[in-house]
């Protein structure tokens, strides 16, 4: 496939477009429910349409009020929307080149979201995601995840007296909160959840590594001070779930399918850079891209019982 484009161009110009094609909450409403009234500004109907509009352009900044406080607020923004542009027209501000260029611009923006939604999108499908989303699982390779509590003191000598009064019966997580220096964990027991290799200052991860489930560790020095380390648990680290990635996944085949199809249309199209510097930085490329040596096509993947075992 030939690009006329860099891929980071392509994905500046469609990555907007495939957020709002899978963010959450874009889903449209059925066709009853959008016509539904819901205000009338000097006989003008606001409609459910209307409200999801507003709510995909301005909804993140209402996210912290309650559901029923959100959807006045809504309300209020598309009145006011209304009422305005009535003003707008009375000055006659749509008489004017200055309008007339940003609602051909606008129009052309939502055409071609539209087509997003209409047609690239409906061509990925939830089979295709899966596809990929098993071709990555099975090429994840193992990983180690380790859950701990750590109590932190500032000298050996606390985090020996400390150990010495767990070993002796003590729980762990009292000891910690009574005594652990770490704001982060205190309150919690010391409790610092799973991670995995490269999380931890490497002192902190040597210990822990060598460690089996509810052992308690010899005092630790690290650059925060002195540990006291329990392994709570040790398993290997899950895949995240093909429902937490889905979305995902199925935005970046659709900026894929975009890229494909923009790539085509644009050699079909006749295209004239007016501009005599953008000109010059499309010719300049086109120029490096004849000169730069074909990469050798990829080799085909192996069968599945060739597969390398992990």
């Amino acid at each position: 496939m030939h690009r006329t484009l860099p891929d980071w161009r392509l994905l500046a110009s469609l990555a907007a477009v495939a957020v709002m094609l899978f963010a959450p909450g874009q889903v449209a409403a059925a066709a009853d429910d959008a016509s539904k009234v819901v205000a009338r500004v000097n006989g003008q109907s606001i409609t459910e349409a209307d409200m999801d509009m507003a709510k995909n352009e301005i909804g993140s900044d209402l996210a912290s009020l309650p559901p029923e406080v959100q959807r006045r607020a809504l309300a209020e923004y598309l009145i006011d929307n209304m009422l305005f542009a009535e003003a707008a027209e009375h000055a006659k501000l749509a008489q004017t080149p200055e309008f007339e260029n940003q609602m051909r611009y606008l129009r052309r923006r939502v055409l071609r979201e539209r087509y997003f939604e209409q047609t690239l999108k409906s061509k990925v499908g939830e089979d295709e995601a899966r596809k990929i989303y098993n071709a990555r699982v099975s090429q994840l390779q193992p990983e180690d995840e380790f859950a701990a509590r750590h109590i932190l003191v500032d000298s050996e000598k606390k985090a020996k007296e400390l150990r010495a009064k767990i070993e002796a019966g003590a729980d762990f997580a009292e000891v910690a909160k009574e005594n652990s220096t770490d704001p982060g964990s205190k309150a919690n027991g010391g409790l610092l959840g799973y991670f995995t290799k490269g999380q931890m200052v490497p002192e902190f991860e040597a210990a822990v590594v060598k460690m089996h489930k509810g052992e308690v560790s010899d005092p630790v020095k690290t650059a925060f001070g002195w540990h006291i380390i329990k392994l709570e648990d040790r398993r290997r680290k899950p895949p995240p779930s093909f429902e937490d990635v889905k979305d995902t996944i199925m935005a970046s085949l659709v900026v894929r399918l975009a890229q494909e199809q923009a790539a085509a249309m644009r050699q079909k199209a006749k295209l004239e850079y007016v501009d005599e510097d953008i000109k010059k930085q499309v010719d300049e490329q086109a120029k490096q891209a004849a000169e730069k040596p074909k990469e050798p096509a990829p080799a085909a993947a192996p069968a599945p019982d060739a597969a390398p075992k992990q």
